[in-house]
């Protein structure tokens, strides 16, 4: 298996259209490990994860397999990806998994993605609201309106939906993770768009921790750094891509995997007295928050 070299940071120049695929990249993303699993953190669990076909969520999802979660995964059309997730799942892990694909941008799709979970499982236990998108821009007047509703609507708005068709199912000891970014603390020049929604996600992540709080249900967030997922290869030029992660302390981008034990810390026991709070996953990066 591949494995994450901090003395090679730099990687073979390379862009896709979007949403991009996680099989076309070189190297593949690590969304996975041979350590062997003993604690099973999560038997018996039903957890919904958002975006999870590639990337941090698909690291997620095999990650939750793994400690013995069944899964539904919402993706949008990366159908390769998502098969390839799902066969991890149930060949690897013996876990179950739905794929429900679908543009969770839309209202009427994030009830979809619930209703089908409940069908299938009957309950939700872990809610991670992870799927996200971005476009680069030089400048602010180069982000139209559409794009920025776009942006707005697939990072924040399925939050909002999906969580609530998601919290008549979840009962007390069930949690919710969202993940939000490093750009919601220092900004990005080139993400204005993208930098905002994520700061409305931790204000989102708090506000919903003290709304829930006295249902037993507890809400946090991930700020991940750079990481080497689809969205890196969709969203920016062949140099940028190259490059990516290189500005960061450690010097390089992080995979997926070393950000998916944050998620489990967070879904498991292990943090039964932290909500409202933000883990962050970022290769050093120093942050106020």
């Amino acid at each position: 298996m591949q494995k994450a070299n901090p003395k090679k940071p730099l990687r073979k120049p390379q862009h896709q259209d979007r949403p991009g695929n996680e099989y076309k990249m070189q190297p593949v993303p690590v969304s996975d490990d041979s350590k062997p699993q003993i604690n099973k953190k999560l038997i018996n669990k039903i957890a919904l994860i958002t975006g999870g076909d590639s990337g941090i969520g698909r690291a997620v999802a095999l990650l939750f397999a793994k400690e013995g979660a069944d899964i539904a995964i919402s993706y949008l059309n990366e159908h390769n990806d998502a098969e390839d997730t799902k066969k991890l799942i149930e060949d690897k892990y013996g876990c179950q998994c739905i794929l429900i694909p679908g543009d969770i941008s839309k209202e009427k799709v994030c009830a979809a993605v619930v209703s089908k979970t409940i069908k299938k499982y009957n309950k939700i236990d872990i809610l991670i609201n992870n799927a996200a998108m971005h476009y680069e821009n030089k400048h602010l007047a180069d982000i139209s309106s559409a794009m920025l509703l776009q942006t707005f609507s697939t990072n924040v708005f399925s939050m909002f939906w999906i969580t609530q068709a998601a919290l008549p199912h979840m009962k007390k000891g069930s949690c919710i993770i969202n993940t939000s970014s490093v750009t919601a603390y220092r900004g990005s020049a080139s993400l204005i768009d993208y930098a905002s929604t994520k700061g409305a996600i931790i204000s989102f992540t708090r506000s919903l921790s003290a709304n829930l709080i006295e249902k037993g249900i507890r809400v946090n967030a991930v700020a991940p750094g750079p990481i080497w997922t689809p969205l890196i290869a969709a969203s920016f030029d062949k140099k940028k891509v190259a490059k990516h992660g290189s500005d960061v302390p450690m010097k390089r981008a992080g995979e997926p995997v070393e950000v998916a034990p944050s998620y489990l810390f967070l879904a498991s026991d292990d943090s039964s007295y932290i909500t409202g709070q933000v883990l962050h996953p970022n290769g050093g990066e120093i942050v106020n928050g």
